[in-house]
C-alpha cells in the first residue's frame, strides 16, 4: 500500500534545495519536544543549565537516545512530508534522532571545525562517500535550542553539493573514502557562500547528502543543542537508465555533473 502524504515544501523551496543544497522547516517538531530532549540530555551529560562551571568542554557528543522525544521530532507528518518530496520513496523511517552535538561557549578552539561532507558507508572499515549516495539520503540537521550567529550554528558553503559529483563520478557506487577527497571537497567548494543553520528550537535544515559544512566555536553565551542524523536511503540513488522521475536529491547530482560537462 502507497501511503499518503502531506506536501509541506512549495516549487519555490524545492527548486531552491536542488540549487542551494538545503531548506529549512520551520517549526519542524514542537519546541515543547525539544525542550524535553534538552533535559534528559543535560541529565545524560551530568551538567547542569544552572551552573556554568560545570560545562568544562567546548563540545560534547551523545549517543543515539531511544526516549520519546527523539523519536517523535524527526517524525512528525511535516517531516515524512518533506522527506517524500525530496527522496520519493526511498528512504527508511528513523527510531532517534542520531547522535547529538552539545556546543558550550568555552575559550578553548574544539578540534572538530574543518569543511567536510559527511559520509554514508564504509570501506575497509572507513568513512566513504559514493556518487549515488549509498547509505544516506539526507544531511538533517535538527535544532533542540535555539541558535543565533554567536551559538555555534553549523556553517554552510552554499550550492557547494553541486560541486562533489565530479570528484566522485569515476569511482561510481563503489565509492570513496573520506579522508582521500577531503582536501578537494573543501577546496572545490572554497569560492561558494556561506551561510548559517540558525533558527529557533523545532526548527529543521534537510540538506542534500553531499553539502559541504562545517562546525565552529560557539562564542555566544547559550548551549547549543542539535541533532544531526542521516536519514537513511533503502538503496543508492539513481541518475541514469530509470523509468520514473528523478527526485530533487538526484536531479541536483546531475545538475552538478552536467555543470561541469560530464555527461
Amino acid at each position: 500500500m502507497t501511503l499518503k502524504y502531506t506536501h509541506p515544501l512549495s516549487k519555490q523551496e524545492i527548486d531552491n534545495f536542488i540549487e542551494n543544497g538545503f531548506v529549512k522547516i520551520e517549526g519542524a517538531f514542537d519546541a515543547k519536544i525539544a525542550e524535553k530532549g534538552r533535559q534528559i540530555l543535560w541529565s545524560d551529560m551530568k551538567k547542569n543549565p544552572l551552573e556554568p562551571q560545570t560545562w568544562t568542554e567546548p563540545v560534547v557528543r551523545l549517543v543515539p537516545s531511544i526516549d520519546e522525544p527523539f523519536e517523535l521530532a524527526v517524525n512528525t507528518p511535516r517531516l515524512h512530508g518533506a522527506y517524500h518530496q525530496l527522496v520519493g520513496e526511498n528512504w527508511i523511517k528513523r527510531s532517534n534522532a542520531g547522535y547529538f552535538v552539545v556546543r558550550f561557549p568555552s575559550p578553548v578552539e574544539p578540534d572538530d571545525t574543518g569543511w567536510h561532507i559527511d559520509a554514508s558507508f564504509e570501506i575497509d572499515g572507513e568513512y566513504s562517500v559514493s556518487l549515488y549516495s549509498r547509505g544516506r539520503a539526507l544531511l538533517m540537521l535538527f535544532l533542540f535550542s535555539d541558535v543565533n550567529e554567536n551559538d555555534a550554528p553549523t556553517r554552510i558553503r552554499i550550492g557547494s553539493h553541486l560541486d562533489i559529483p565530479p570528484l566522485l563520478v569515476a569511482a561510481g557506487d563503489a565509492g570513496l573514502k573520506c579522508k582521500d577527497i577531503q582536501l578537494q571537497v573543501e577546496e572545490v567548494s572554497r569560492n561558494r557562500s556561506i551561510g548559517f543553520a540558525t533558527g529557533k528550537a523545532g526548527d529543521a535544515y534537510l540538506c542534500h547528502p553531499f553539502l559541504v559544512h562545517a562546525a565552529q566555536k560557539n562564542i555566544g553565551k547559550n548551549v547549543k543543542f542539535m541533532a544531526q542524523p542521516p536519514l537513511l536511503n533503502k538503496a543508492p540513488f539513481k541518475i541514469e537508465g530509470k523509468t520514473d522521475a528523478f527526485c530533487p536529491v538526484e536531479l541536483a547530482i546531475l545538475k552538478g555533473l552536467k555543470a561541469l560537462g560530464q555527461p
